[in-house]
């Protein structure tokens, strides 16, 4: 389908990607899936109007096309949540062409996404997550291995950074410091303070590890002394999911989860959390209000004797 795009439709999709590159800082993950949804949009259009479009008539398509092309892509089973994503870069590759063209690009942006229902975080229990930090080193072959995939999963709960963003430290985060610099999603960074927990866990991995962890290079290392593959802490996780019996959203993210949720139900603050995150719209960190509520209700309907 995309072989039918025009040059010049390319050549706008390809500008509008380094915009967003350069100007919003947006993740290469985040540009590759929105140049896969505009180039299926755009071969959409150039089949469904008899041919290619000019960028003029890209900016001011009529709703009844837009809907068409919702259409198409719920039949051939793309979900709501993604039908959702893919129209909002639609909208945003769209306003963008129809602010360097001078058109009118109303009728695309007024498009409603489908309705779907936002997945909750699910966090471990408080006393799951401190388990998992007990035992996640218990089957490692050597002590260093143990005490490295301890020090991870504690700046995954500890800190609440993703795994990403644990495993892009490099040698010159150590020793670890009272606030972490940490780049997130967009190149966008924030500060993180470190619980001494942390720090130790680290300083213990370090004292251990067989190789020298440069300034330069990655905190953490592999058994063959490259970059530690994420992969190896999920199957850690696993064997710990196994050995403590704990359902299969017990994975390295829900320790992020659970740094957020804990520090909510003790009376955090939403906005302080949202800057410890690193999200960029409060709305995504609101989630954890939902699940702390749902775990206040599910407490009161077991426990209230009117319930």
């Amino acid at each position: 389908m995309s072989l039918a795009i025009s040059p010049a439709a390319r050549d706008a999709l390809t500008e509008w990607l380094a915009h967003l590159r350069a100007l919003d800082g947006a993740a290469e993950n985040t540009l590759k899936a929105y140049s896969t949804d505009i180039s299926g949009y755009l071969g959409f259009l150039a089949l469904h109007r008899g041919g290619t479009e000019g960028l003029h008539s890209l900016a001011a398509l009529p709703q009844t096309d837009i809907r068409a092309w919702m259409a198409h892509e719920r039949g051939r089973g793309v979900g709501a949540r993604s039908m959702a994503r893919a129209l909002s870069a639609v909208k945003g590759f769209t306003a963008w062409l129809a602010d360097r063209e001078g058109v009118d690009a109303t009728a695309t942006l007024s498009t409603r996404a489908p309705k779907f229902r936002r997945k909750l975080p699910r966090p471990l229990a408080a006393d799951a997550a401190m388990q998992v930090l007990d035992v996640i080193g218990d089957d490692a072959r050597e002590d260093w291995v143990a005490a490295r995939d301890t020090a991870v999963v504690t700046l995954l709960y500890g800190c609440g950074l993703r795994i990403s963003e644990a495993l892009g430290l490099t040698g010159a985060a150590y020793p670890l410091r009272d606030v972490l610099r940490i780049t997130g999603k967009g190149g966008k960074e924030r500060l993180v303070p470190v619980l001494p927990a942390a720090g130790q866990a680290v300083a213990r991995y370090i004292s251990l590890c067989p190789y020298q962890v440069s300034a330069t290079g990655p905190l953490f290392l592999g058994m063959r002394g490259g970059a530690l593959n994420p992969r190896l802490i999920s199957a850690a996780m696993e064997r710990v999911r196994a050995r403590l019996g704990l359902p299969a959203t017990a994975t390295p993210h829900a320790l992020r989860h659970s740094f957020a949720t804990h520090l909510l139900t003790a009376g955090g603050d939403l906005r302080a959390i949202q800057e410890l995150l690193g999200h960029a719209s409060l709305s995504t960190t609101q989630a954890y209000t939902a699940v702390d509520t749902a775990r206040l209700m599910d407490v009161y309907a077991k426990a209230h004797p009117r319930a």
